[in-house]
């Protein structure tokens, strides 16, 4: 008899398998088959949460409008102290994150609870000032909405004096890119965009934190196969959030998805940043994950690869996941190695 291979992670509380199944029911419900979404019975169980002056959680919140006319904001997360810890340089100001929340392109926002949640946690325990972008979402608004809100915001920092934003205490020359699932993909392609664009004033991009990044491609993987039909994420949904998300016409080896392909835009001759890729061992895209993170050695870029052999796609949710705070702490030493080390790299 045939043993059917694993597809869920060992030893996970039952409360956070049952939140997987809840959400896994959600999302398949307000899907449908024509590809638009059910956005009223989504918006019931989307909890949202609203910005504190006031410290929460060690950290103080706010919203900036960006651009009103496409509802493009961001929420900005500033830890209380508003100093760095670092043994290696106690004074120094604090790195940007700007980062880009998971969900296929179509779901969940910047002050959606997990989202606020997670930020938070980066703001506080990196420490660094954190921008969470709420960018527009597919299928109302499909690619290249969501790569040109990335990159506007970066723009507008940029450009744009922020009541709340100090600069004497974030350094934007010390600047982060950083995303899960779709939000990783995301953070890849601003990457890109910003490594062509020579008009900013103060921001270097001199990072990326690719965590479970949303790539793909018409050929199925290994491990697509093998885990297709896993609790956390499955093919048939991965499947229609590609379809969703890109052009009509497109296949899934378009530029956007497959970024490695014939599409693919080399970034050999580019300033591109150095770049750490979280990859889960029962995450059926880590196939992807894993070709992303050659690629880019292959093209002479810093890159580093950090694996949770028993980890599924969206663990870094889950504080009381102890890969959860494995992840928090290699995002902290790879911040302190390119911003505080002798050696760090600068652009």
């Amino acid at each position: 008899m045939t043993k059917t291979p694993q597809t869920s992670p060992p030893d996970l509380p039952c409360k956070i398998r049952l939140l997987l199944s809840l959400l896994t029911v959600l999302i398949n419900t307000v899907r449908r088959s024509n590809g638009t979404i059910n956005r009223r019975l989504m918006s019931l169980f989307d909890l949202k949460t609203s910005p504190s002056s006031k410290p929460n959680n060690r950290v103080k919140t706010s919203d900036v409008m960006v651009d009103p006319t496409r509802n493009l904001w961001f929420r900005l997360y500033v830890p209380a102290a508003a100093t760095t810890t670092t043994a290696s340089s106690p004074s120094a100001k604090l790195p940007l994150i700007i980062y880009f929340h998971g969900g296929g392109f179509a779901f969940f926002s910047a002050n959606s609870k997990p989202y606020d949640d997670l930020c938070k946690r980066l703001s506080a325990e990196l420490p660094a000032v954190v921008v969470s972008v709420n960018y527009r979402l597919a299928p109302e608004h499909i690619y290249p909405s969501q790569y040109e809100d990335g990159f506007d915001v970066l723009k507008f920092i940029d450009q744009t004096t922020i009541d709340g934003f100090d600069l004497n205490k974030v350094d934007i020359t010390r600047c982060f890119l950083a995303g899960d699932s779709a939000g990783g993909n995301l953070a890849h392609h601003v990457a890109v965009k910003a490594s062509d664009h020579h008009e900013f004033g103060k921001m270097r991009v001199v990072g990326l934190i690719a965590i479970q990044p949303f790539f793909g491609g018409k050929e199925r993987t290994e491990s697509e196969t093998r885990l297709s039909k896993a609790f956390a994420l499955s093919l048939e949904q991965t499947d229609w959030y590609w379809k969703t998300f890109l052009p009509e016409g497109s296949d899934r080896d378009h530029a956007a998805a497959n970024v490695l392909g014939k599409e693919w835009k080399d970034v050999s001759g580019v300033k591109f940043p150095a770049t750490i890729v979280f990859v889960g061992g029962f995450d059926l895209l880590q196939d992807w994950q894993r070709r992303y993170y050659e690629g880019l050695k292959k093209s002479g870029k810093e890159a580093y690869l950090i694996e949770y052999p028993n980890s599924f796609h969206g663990f870094y949710a889950f504080p009381e996941l102890k890969e959860s705070s494995f992840l928090v702490k290699e995002v902290r030493d790879f911040i302190e190695k390119l911003c505080y080390a002798p050696s760090g790299i600068s652009f």
